[in-house]
């Protein structure tokens, strides 16, 4: 049996408003490393085997504050990065809103793909993918996982069994925690969206 412990990013600036996608360079604002250190301090008490994240650095340093009251060390993995957005990184949400294909892809994303970009069934894969390879590895391990709202969100279907197209039904805020553990039996959500 693993257990997964899904968390997203503290917060930055822009959050809301842009599309950082893989934009290099954005860092934790002055709240999310507050939200980070709180976080860590909620996970006082327990042990992680491991703690993964995504290679973007708003993911890394809410990541090392986990792993720095844990004394473990960060490990990397791509594919726990966000969705390559493409042609639409570093746009803001205003100006999103009238392109017809970020309509698109936000109320179909099971056939759609981002301009330069990936397709949510593409990121699904690549975090899946992930998840079950971890899983091998810790097979009676905790796991800490630091990445994005989608791909997380990816994950949280694929285990609930949610159709892609429903996805934005999940709820993912900064510094979320939500639960997996899967054994021999199969999946089981224990946690969504949580703070712990």
């Amino acid at each position: 049996m693993t257990t997964f412990f899904l968390i997203r990013h503290a917060s930055c600036d822009g959050l809301g408003q842009m599309l950082w996608g893989r934009t290099p360079g954005i860092r934790l604002n002055e709240q999310g490393r507050l939200q980070a250190q709180q976080l860590a301090e909620r996970f006082e008490g327990m042990k992680f085997d491991a703690i993964y994240s995504s290679p973007l650095e708003r993911a890394l340093e809410t990541a090392e504050a986990i792993a720095r009251a844990m004394k473990l060390e960060v490990r990397k993995s791509d594919a726990l990065n966000e969705i390559d957005f493409g042609e639409w990184s570093g746009k803001t949400f205003e100006q999103l809103h009238g392109d017809e294909r970020w309509r698109h892809f936000n109320s179909c994303r099971s056939t759609a793909r981002v301009p330069g970009g990936e397709s949510f069934l593409e990121v699904q894969n690549r975090v899946v993918k992930e998840i079950d390879r971890l899983a091998q590895e810790y097979c009676e391990g905790r796991v800490a996982i630091v990445s994005h709202a989608d791909p997380i969100k990816a994950l949280m279907g694929y285990f609930a069994a949610t159709p892609i197209d429903l996805i934005q039904r999940f709820e993912v805020s900064p510094c979320s925690v939500s639960v997996i553990t899967l054994d021999e039996e199969g999946p089981r959500i224990s946690r969504i969206n949580a703070d712990l």
